[in-house]
């Protein structure tokens, strides 16, 4: 697989996992949802502090760039789970945001 595509899989993956993670300990602690929402949650957050290790960068460089990711993932899973549309600021935002995880990750040096 390309350099780059490996890495954005590893941030698609690492965003599903922080994002679904955080959305179940957010559903059993605010929303009162069974507690085994709450430890599943909590086992996909410890996976998501796995995969970033993958990633061909340095520690700080890859989890700057995963912000990014990490911004748009975000407001997709709002939109899609929450039905939630994102606004145009959003995705002026979000479009910020991936051009700098762009320069952060995969500008040449």
């Amino acid at each position: 697989m390309v350099p780059v595509l490996k890495s954005l899989a590893l941030f698609l993956l690492a965003g599903v996992c922080e994002i679904g993670g955080g959305y179940l300990v957010w559903q059993w602690w605010r929303n009162r949802a069974a507690w085994t929402a709450g430890v599943a949650g909590g086992l996909v957050l410890f996976l998501y502090g796995i995969i970033p290790t993958y990633q061909p960068v340095h520690f700080g460089r890859a989890y700057a760039a995963y912000g990014g990711i990490f911004v748009v993932l975000s407001l997709l899973w709002g939109e899609l789970v929450d039905r939630v549309r994102p606004d145009v600021p959003d995705v002026v935002g979000s479009l910020l945001c991936l051009a700098g995880v762009a320069v952060i990750m995969y500008w040449p040096r």
